[in-house]
């Protein structure tokens, strides 16, 4: 079985749109003229290039294409006639596809080639808020700004951009989150006063997501080690997974006391999905996705949802355009119509030291000079 592969170019001209493989223009002209040095001149082609390309095509395809003989027009095989027919066949069915194809192709590439449109790629931790962030920022007539979101898990989002494989990244934390905590010791060693800066986003509610009804009558984590209930946890990595050990570790309690700890979830969706389908009793979340998969929410927690992005990046027009954007009230509005969900000095760049209150600068200088 031979695999197609497709190509495309960019040019100033406006021409149609062809989805085709120049074997099959060698094949048409040879078909057409009758001989290779006739097909040849009609291609504008030398007749060396073309018995080349035929031979190797030959060989590419383990099929002859073309059968000559002494003082005979030059013909296609009956391979070949049929390469000539599924191509005609496969252009008169897509057409259309291919035409369509090509302009939401241009339509992409118009951003490129647009001065006063905006990228910003953001790697970040799964949130309702930033994909509705994303489809706000297209619907609006002056912000010409198209996010690219990846969203994975918290630390990964911050590795990635200090790997520089993004210019912003997205993640949250409890509030009020002291010093000597897993949140100090998950996120300190990724983020660098005087190098990273923090941005404001949203708030939102982190709880138990359960069947409609709550059957077990679940209100704590405390009721998931008592009640035995199964659990569906999130991966090491994410932001989630490190709330939740903190709360365990708030509550008394440890990974063990709670069923199903190590079976995770990609997503907060995900979790959902499988408290709904009964694979599981209970799954830390957010409440958008709970509503959404018709569950019931138990709210346990707040936390802050924060944007950092390098210092050096701030000035970038992308950066400034998202910013704006976060701070104009029909964005904050609709945060608010998200479950669960507050704009909280949506757009500010915020000292890292308040918004992380586990960054003591004091404590840091000291450590220094002891060592």
């Amino acid at each position: 079985m031979h695999r197609l592969q497709f190509h495309y170019t960019l040019s100033r001209d406006s021409s149609p749109a062809l989805v085709r493989n120049p074997l099959i223009d060698l094949l048409q002209a040879v078909s057409t003229q009758g001989s290779i040095s006739a097909g040849a001149r009609a291609l504008g082609l030398s007749y060396r290039h073309v018995w080349g390309e035929l031979k190797r095509w030959e060989q590419e395809l383990g099929n002859e294409l073309v059968v000559w003989e002494k003082g005979q027009s030059a013909r296609l095989t009956e391979f070949g006639a049929k390469l000539m027919w599924a191509e005609r066949q496969a252009q008169a069915r897509l057409a259309p596809q291919i035409e369509a194809l090509r302009a939401e192709l241009e339509r992409s590439f118009a951003v490129a080639f647009d001065d006063s449109a905006h990228v910003v790629t953001l790697y970040a931790s799964h949130d309702d808020a930033l994909s509705a962030l994303r489809e706000h920022a297209l619907i609006q007539e002056h912000s010409r700004l198209h996010l690219d979101i990846r969203f994975t898990g918290s630390v990964d989002a911050i590795r990635a951009l200090n790997e520089g494989r993004c210019v912003m990244a997205g993640f949250h934390t409890l509030q009020n989150t002291g010093p000597k905590t897993l949140t100090e010791r998950t996120y300190k060693p990724l983020l660098q006063p005087g190098l990273h800066k923090i941005i404001g986003f949203a708030q939102r509610t982190q709880g138990l997501m359960v069947a409609k009804g709550n059957p077990l009558g679940l209100s704590s984590l405390q009721d998931l080690a008592t009640r035995h209930a199964r659990f569906s946890n999130r991966a090491l990595g994410t932001g989630t997974r490190v709330v939740l050990d903190e709360l365990l570790t708030q509550a008394g309690l440890t990974a063990t006391d709670i069923q199903g700890y190590e079976h995770t979830e990609p997503s907060h969706a995900a979790v959902a999905h499988a408290v709904a389908a009964g694979l599981a009793d209970a799954g830390l979340g957010i409440a958008a996705a709970a509503l959404r998969a018709g569950l019931d929410f138990v709210p346990l927690a707040q936390e802050r949802y924060h944007l950092v992005c390098l210092k050096s990046a701030l000035a970038q027009p992308g950066i400034q355009a998202l910013l704006q954007l976060l701070q104009t009230p029909a964005w904050q509005d609709a945060v608010a119509c998200i479950p669960g969900y507050t704009a909280i000095q949506s757009g500010e760049v915020l000292s890292m030291r308040r918004v992380l209150p586990w960054w003591d600068y004091r404590q840091q200088k000291t450590q220094a000079i002891k060592f």
